[in-house]
């Protein structure tokens, strides 16, 4: 199980997610997108929604029906009505649920640094857990140690 940190120092995740978004619905598969606020959750879509037509990015939120046909799915919590087998947290709080998925895309910025450290510590210890760190250098990602 991958579990991929991003740190956020210069874009919000509704910037960042939708290329993370895209990559894996290229791939064919769904995400389940988390996050408690339901104002972030609406940033999240604003931004999956900003693409230029081509690169439009289908998605639906968790209690507004047809959940189950949705590549990306908005939620509150970690139930993936989509079928989804990878997860984004992107409120900056680690849930363990995360880890009965496939894979982990764990956002967190200068407010929620903290638990994001206490959440690598924790999982790099975990058998069969691989945690990998993303930080952002000018407009790149680059993997960090």
């Amino acid at each position: 199980m991958q579990v991929d940190f991003y740190q956020l120092s210069r874009d919000p995740v509704e910037q960042v997610l939708p290329a993370i978004a895209g990559r894996i619905l290229d791939m064919g598969a769904r995400l389940l997108v988390v996050a408690q606020e339901p104002e972030r959750l609406e940033r999240i879509s604003a931004g999956l929604w900003a693409g230029p037509p081509e690169s439009f990015l289908a998605h639906g939120r968790s209690g507004e029906g047809a959940e189950s046909m949705q590549p990306v799915l908005l939620a509150a919590d970690c139930a993936a009505a989509n079928g989804a087998r990878h997860i984004a947290l992107a409120d900056g709080l680690w849930r363990e649920e995360a880890l009965q998925f496939e894979r982990a895309f764990y956002f967190f910025d200068s407010e929620t640094i903290e638990g994001a450290r206490a959440s690598w510590r924790d999982l790099s210890k975990r058998e069969g857990v691989t945690p990998r760190f993303w930080r952002q250098e000018g407009r790149k990602w680059v993997q960090g140690p």
